[in-house]
């Protein structure tokens, strides 16, 4: 079982991604940002769904920014709760999956985003979802959901929790902020962000295939909340 489920949650992450490389527009002239860009691994397949090179990564840890670097991508190493020194309206494509969790302010992480983007530009932005249906059915059980840490150090209170007992790569990993599906969706919008696409991918602990329909009919149960949103009005 924990095979299955480990595998699931790796197939999953990925179909994840390929939803976000679906919602890039291609636009040679692009600039893209990828915050969290960690070893640029995905940075590069985003930038090559875009078509761009002009590409620039946001990292906090030491030695991914260095992966990246060498990999040919402009890293800027900053912490994401803080404002970035990059100027304003400087991005037409901004990229953020998997990092909002674990930020303490998600109010200064949006607000830049939304600072950062030129006229026109969009961000993507994916998330655990705390309403899906995985995390509501270990609520039921008295168990921790997957995505709700309690340790900087340890992943616990689940043993249905393929990473059960496991360390995390760093304090950092841990997460700290979770959204709801309409809790994203109301927050971004609270920050001037208007979701252009709003879906969920996923839905534990059916494999991605069956999953994709179960999405369409139930999307607030979904495992991932992954968005294409514009800023609303000019930026302040």
């Amino acid at each position: 079982m924990n095979a299955y489920l480990h595998r699931l949650f790796r197939d999953t992450e990925e179909q994840n991604r390929n939803v976000i490389l679906g919602l890039l527009e291609p636009n040679p002239k692009a600039r893209l940002l990828d915050l969290g860009c960690y070893d640029g691994v995905l940075t590069r397949r985003l930038a090559g769904a875009v078509g761009t090179s002009d590409v620039t990564g946001v990292e906090v840890a030491e030695e991914a920014a260095a992966r990246a670097l060498a990999s040919g991508i402009k890293v800027v190493r900053a912490n994401l709760n803080e404002a970035l020194p990059l100027p304003s309206a400087s991005f037409d494509v901004i990229h953020a999956n998997q990092v909002i969790e674990h930020l303490y302010d998600t109010d200064m992480f949006v607000a830049e985003i939304r600072r950062l983007l030129a006229p026109g530009g969009y961000a993507i932005l994916s998330t655990n979802n705390l309403a899906s249906l995985h995390n509501i059915a270990s609520l039921g059980l008295g168990r921790q959901p997957p995505p709700c840490h309690v340790s900087n150090k340890l992943v616990v209170g689940n043993p249905f929790n393929p990473f059960e007992g496991q360390a995390h790569e760093s304090a950092a990993m841990a997460h700290l902020r979770l959204f709801s599906y309409y809790g994203l969706r109301d927050f971004l919008g609270m920050q001037g962000l208007k979701p252009e696409i709003y879906r969920t991918v996923g839905f534990y602990p059916f494999p991605p295939a069956f999953a994709r329909g179960l999405c369409r009919v139930l999307p607030i149960y979904g495992a991932y909340l992954t968005c294409r949103v514009r800023a609303n009005g000019p930026n302040p």
